[in-house]
């Protein structure tokens, strides 16, 4: 069996209790044969690499619109100026894809934090040390790319909002977890509430009315300069410009990634949850769980996603009131159910057999890889000291953009990993965590 069958990564149900781990190393006499490893092919859950191919292509889709133009100017929402097919596509995007897969991808990685808690745990040996080189060297490998390659990393936030799910959850019986992510999710909610219920009250006495405006058309003059130096050094700058670009937008996204944090970690808690208590691994024994997610939470998710999208579709940085306030909400809320509702209909998918679902599951398997590469090409295809296409490729010739290169990635994935067991990045991840240097080549006999 070759490490791109199909079947190759998957994890039946009756082995769920039984994944193998090994010692940390130093702790026990250890054979070659027991230290702590890399996850072997047969031992991976194939719907896990699955939904990261999934994620990496809708993450694909919503930061595509940051390489091609500013990063600040993502943020918005729909863009005003925009018509015909690209204010149609802007508008789509937005709706069904924006803040829904990072999310899948953050439910994603507390399910690697369960999976590799489970290998430890199943032969008794110790997780933490084991983790935290994980963690650190993410850290390092999302440093690098924030500041070398695209300020949009999601990697340093990964990285650092896995030490609490460290620290805090590790112990957490099964049960409670659920709720512990929507307790979490809950703070960030109300987070944003206050933020407007403040900027409401502000409202009713004029001096501290005049007094919070001025500091909002203040912020949203900065990010408009912010908008215009991100033109200047990443549309026309050399590669040194860009670095320094990237430490300033570094710098001003630190706010929104403290309110982005809650948000995650509430995804890495669920996702822990799913893989503790056997809802990923069989999903056929959860029928009213996916049920409720594929026919209510998805729905129900749109419909507050058009509800939000109606009444705020373009985001402005000089206003905080109750109704962007409730659209902000309205917003957060639909981003976690469609997210959770996406997630159903492709375990569906699986479980109907759709072959071209499983197409995915290199890409998956390859997804750290993926990733960099991801901002790797499109900056060196859109960024000035690249091929200089920066606000030259119209926003609906940004779709068909993405799934050429998805396609071609998808390609490269299978390839390789007929050859190889791991992609380069996720090797090196590896090496790192194990403190040894994995095999890399497919032997004849695998």
């Amino acid at each position: 069996m070759t490490a791109i069958d199909p079947d190759a990564g998957r994890l039946h149900a009756g082995s769920a209790g039984k994944i193998a781990a090994s010692p940390e190393p130093g702790l026990l006499p250890m054979s070659e044969s027991t230290r702590p490893g890399p996850i072997a092919a047969s031992e991976r859950i194939e719907a896990m690499d699955v939904l990261r191919g999934v994620a990496l292509l809708g993450i694909l889709l919503m930061n595509i619109e940051a390489f091609v133009g500013p990063l600040v100017a993502s943020l918005d929402g729909l863009n005003p100026t925009l018509t015909g097919a690209d204010r149609i596509v802007d508008a789509a995007i937005f709706i069904l894809v924006q803040g829904k897969f990072y999310l899948l991808f953050s439910l994603l990685f507390g399910m690697g934090f369960a999976v590799m808690m489970q290998r430890a745990a199943a032969r008794g040996h110790a997780f933490g040390a084991l983790y935290l080189r994980r963690t650190l060297a993410l850290l390092v490998i999302g440093l690098i790319h924030l500041l070398l390659i695209w300020s949009g990393d999601i990697l340093t936030i990964y990285a650092l909002i896995a030490l609490p799910l460290l620290v805090i959850f590790r112990q957490v019986p099964t049960g409670q977890l659920p709720y512990w992510a929507l307790g979490l999710f809950g703070l960030t909610l109300l987070m944003v509430a206050g933020f407007s219920a403040m900027g409401a009250l502000a409202q009713l006495d004029p001096t501290v009315g005049a007094l919070m405006q001025d500091e909002l058309q203040k912020q949203a003059a900065e990010m408009a300069r912010l908008m215009a130096d991100e033109r200047a050094a990443y549309g026309s700058g050399s590669y040194a410009q860009a670095v320094w670009q990237r430490v300033r937008d570094a710098v001003v996204m630190v706010p929104y990634t403290l309110l982005m944090g809650g948000q995650i970690l509430a995804m890495f808690v669920l996702g822990a949850w799913f893989v503790r208590s056997g809802a990923i691994v069989q999903p056929q024994a959860w029928p009213r769980l996916y049920a409720f997610l594929r026919r209510v939470a998805l729905p129900l998710g749109l419909g507050l996603m058009l509800v939000s999208f109606w009444m705020v579709p373009t985001v402005a940085f000089d206003r905080l009131d109750m109704t962007s306030g409730t659209a902000a909400v309205l917003l957060l809320i639909a981003s976690q159910a469609m997210s959770l509702g996406y997630l159903a209909w492709i375990l569906r998918g699986l479980d109907a057999g759709a072959r071209w679902l499983r197409w995915l599951a290199p890409a998956g398997r390859m997804a750290l890889t993926n990733y960099l590469a991801q901002s790797l090409i499109c900056t060196l295809v859109f960024y000035g000291y690249g091929l200089g296409y920066f606000e030259r490729l119209p926003r609906a010739w940004q779709v068909p953009f993405v799934f050429a290169l998805f396609a071609l990635q998808v390609v490269f994935s299978r390839w390789w990993l007929a050859r190889y067991r791991y992609g380069p990045a996720e090797w090196l991840w590896r090496a790192v965590t194990y403190l040894r240097v994995p095999t890399m080549r497919i032997s004849a006999v695998d």
